[in-house]
């Protein structure tokens, strides 16, 4: 573990990181440590989460669903005042 010292932090940053610890419920040190933690945490790869957590279900196919065409856009030049 490591000790961090921040000089000559500005005022409004100062202010703003209060305001996020106070409504966290949590320290000003608690919650630089929970910023650094969610900035340099591992990057996850969406997909395979999910792949990941709906493996136990086993390969399946969703049928594909038909659909009508597009209708045609209306054309509101033609309709007179």
């Amino acid at each position: 573990m490591c000790n961090i010292t921040i000089h000559h932090l500005e005022p409004d940053l100062t202010q703003r990181l209060e305001e996020r610890a106070a409504q966290h419920g949590r320290t000003i040190e608690a919650e630089i440590k929970a910023i650094l933690q969610s900035v340099l945490a591992p990057k996850t790869n969406l997909v395979e989460a999910i792949e990941k957590h709906f493996a136990h279900l086993g390969d399946f196919d969703i049928p594909e669903i038909t659909r009508e065409p597009m209708r045609t856009a209306p054309n509101f030049e033609s309709i007179e005042a």
